[in-house]
């Protein structure tokens, strides 16, 4: 299911968090059912479509920048513009989490390199996670998450890596104490999926890929463990500073 703009409004009237999508059928599908449980309305932007990004976020509760077929080595205005506007959330201290390309965005903001594999290899799939020490003093993780990229990076000066990967070494980020990076995807829903399994069938057969049928098959062991944990980590991102406590 597509959302509604308007319906994301009528359903809650908590602060809004500000959702940057990449392109008109795009979704935040699972991650803002969650915002929206949790109390929180969203504010859909498509740079790509002409959506100005907002000078400040004091009316915001956050922001996250999803993910998209570009790259963020792009020589595209509005690329350039998102990489820039990073410098607000950053600034102002805002909770921001960046999902696959923006979390290269994020890299590339920070001074960092996104780039291919050295060996041209890709993440289209499930593949497993390992928690880093310091990630798991935040909260529990999964041992396998959903990947559709082709692209990486490296940590910035002042980044913390949380958890890692075979192919792509470094697959969730903190930046300070309110940014925040993951390559891999949390937010598909089962309809989500479904499309990027059929749209994104010519991608199967790059270096590391996995046919679709393992990508729907991988949905139904490892789905609801990451589920959990991103319910989990939206909450110890979005709530209030003086609320937070160990996961």
């Amino acid at each position: 299911m597509l959302f509604d703009d308007r319906t994301f409004y009528a359903r809650s009237t908590g602060k809004p968090v500000l959702i940057v999508l990449h392109q008109e059928q795009s979704s935040p599908g699972r991650v803002g059912h969650l915002l929206l449980e949790k109390g929180l309305s969203l504010d859909i932007r498509r740079p790509v479509l002409g959506d100005p990004l907002p000078a400040t976020l004091q009316r915001h509760a956050g922001a996250i920048v999803f993910g998209g077929p570009m790259s963020a080595n792009d020589d595209i205005d509005y690329i350039r513009r998102e990489i820039d506007w990073l410098s607000v959330p950053l600034t102002e201290n805002k909770p921001f989490l960046g999902i696959c390309l923006g979390a290269q965005m994020l890299v590339r903001h920070l001074g960092g390199v996104v780039g291919p594999h050295h060996e041209g290899m890709t993440e289209i799939g499930w593949y497993p996670l390992e928690a880093t020490e310091t990630g798991r003093a935040l909260m529990e993780w999964p041992s396998m998450v959903y990947q559709f990229h082709r692209e990486g990076f490296d940590l910035p000066a002042g980044t913390e890596l949380l958890a890692s990967g075979g192919t792509y070494p470094n697959q969730a980020f903190r930046y300070g104490e309110n940014a925040w990076g993951i390559q891999f995807h949390g937010e598909l829903t089962r309809a989500m999926m479904h499309r990027w399994v059929v749209h994104g069938a010519h991608r199967f057969a790059l270096p590391g890929a996995q046919a679709g049928r393992a990508h729907l098959e991988g949905r139904m062991n490892h789905d609801g463990p990451l589920r959990a944990w991103m319910d989990r980590f939206l909450t110890h991102i979005f709530q209030r500073q003086d609320e937070k406590v160990p996961a």
